[in-house]
């Protein structure tokens, strides 16, 4: 399969992804719309792979695999529940992994038309569908129920088609505007994590050429505490509500605030009880322990709390961190050294193209800001906003590649004068 052929086969799947998996999955309402977007992907990453000669992979693509499979066999020997809600755990923890990888090896790029279609339909579905319903919802409610299911799906579509935009801009200051117009229709939804959010992506679009060379020095390390503590600041309200007031208050709070709290409660607890490797897939805060429902609630003696429950267990996914229980200390740090690995890979593009991809850097540390927010009190990060975003840092590194490529090719070209000048010669 040439090369050309993959950038526009994916530009179709990322375009269908951004309208039916993000856009209009709740007005959809087919669940599985996620899962047919992951194997479209997996099928032309397979089918690229059989015409590539050396079939060559990742390691880190390999490696973690890997360790997928090592934590679903780990499952299956300690029984962390049944062999299907394995799988099923399994392959929904996979997926954001998968649209990572596959992307970043498939060295996808949008080519300039590419972009300024993705750009016009980021800027249609804003004016169409977005501002429409966040308008409207501040005198009635019901449309984001409607439209969106909740609030918090606002804004992270709302995040999602603004850094579809910005990725497919020129990043100048018009363009940086315009991100934070469509940007800020997300505050209508009241949500602390998108104010936190917002506030983060001020300061990665005005202030990274603060920090233009990634030095540790005082102005940097300035820069760095201002904006965590506006983060905390500004998201104090759940930090507050999630591990101190519901300590003191918790039978106050509502259901989901008491299901959150008492999964964070418990989860030091399951990482000491089952050292190193946590309690298996399926076993904690995750959907797939409340379908097939884990025998850990009942253990930690919290299978009676709200949102918990065997016979209501809505709020039992509402969180990702604490699902990390399941894959123990050794997967936590696994799960770190993941983003290390991303972020490290971008700085590295960043300096070798002679710091000229400011557009790329923000783009990856704003993803991955998005995903540390809000998997916080939410689980959007294995659900289809994380495969999508997860998809977007894989572009965003091969476009990244590509430019240092063209850039050093015409940096250490040699000009042609009729001789045959050896470039090993040129200092």
């Amino acid at each position: 399969m040439h090369p050309l052929d993959v950038n526009k086969y994916f530009f179709f799947l990322f375009i269908f992804s951004l309208l039916f998996v993000i856009v209009l999955y709740s007005l959809i309402g087919f669940q599985y719309i996620d899962e047919i977007c992951v194997l479209l992907l997996f099928v032309l990453f397979f089918l690229t792979i059989l015409n590539t000669p050396q079939w060559e992979f990742n390691k880190v693509f390999l490696i973690s695999l890997g360790v997928f499979l090592f934590y679903a066999i780990y499952s299956l020997i300690i029984g962390s529940n049944s062999p299907r809600a394995i799988f099923n755990d399994f392959v929904i923890n996979l997926k954001p992994y998968l649209g990572f990888f596959c992307v970043y090896q498939l060295k996808v790029y949008f080519d300039e038309s590419k972009k300024k279609l993705l750009k016009e339909i980021s800027l249609l579905i804003w004016f169409v569908f977005l501002l429409p319903v966040g308008l409207i919802s501040i005198f009635d409610d019901n449309v984001i129920v409607l439209t969106l299911t909740h609030p918090a799906n606002l804004a992270i579509v709302t995040i999602i088609v603004s850094l579809c935009y910005l990725y497919s801009s020129n990043f100048t200051k018009r363009d940086k505007t315009i991100f934070l117009v469509i940007l800020s229709i997300g505050i209508i939804s009241g949500k602390s994590k998108f104010y936190g959010f917002f506030t983060l992506s001020i300061f990665l679009i005005f202030f990274l050429n603060i920090i233009r060379q990634l030095k540790m020095n005082l102005k940097s390390i300035f820069v760095m505490c201002s904006m965590l503590t506006i983060i905390i600041i500004v998201a104090w309200q759940k930090i507050s509500l999630y591990f101190f007031d519901a300590l003191i208050n918790i039978g106050d709070k509502k259901g989901d605030m008491i299901a959150r709290f008492v999964l964070y409660r418990t989860f030091p607890e399951i990482l000491r009880d089952y050292f190193p490797f946590g309690s298996g897939f399926a076993s904690y805060a995750t959907h797939s322990s409340g379908e097939y429902y884990s025998g850990l609630y009942a253990k930690y003696g919290i299978e009676n709390v709200y949102g918990i429950s065997k016979h209501f267990c809505n709020f039992i996914s509402d969180t990702y961190y604490p699902s990390l229980a399941q894959f123990g200390v050794v997967g936590i740090i696994l799960f770190i050294l993941f983003w290390a690995y991303i972020i490290k890979k971008a700085i590295r593009l960043y300096k070798r193209s002679g710091y000229t991809l400011s557009k790329h850097l923000v783009l990856v540390l704003m993803i991955i800001g998005f995903i540390a927010i809000e998997c916080t009190t939410g689980s959007a990060f294995i659900a289809q906003g994380g495969f999508f975003v997860m998809m977007m840092i894989g572009m965003i590194l091969s476009d990244m590649q590509k430019a240092c490529f063209d850039y050093e090719s015409t940096k250490y070209r040699v000009p042609d004068f009729g001789g045959n000048q050896d470039a090993t010669n040129l200092n």
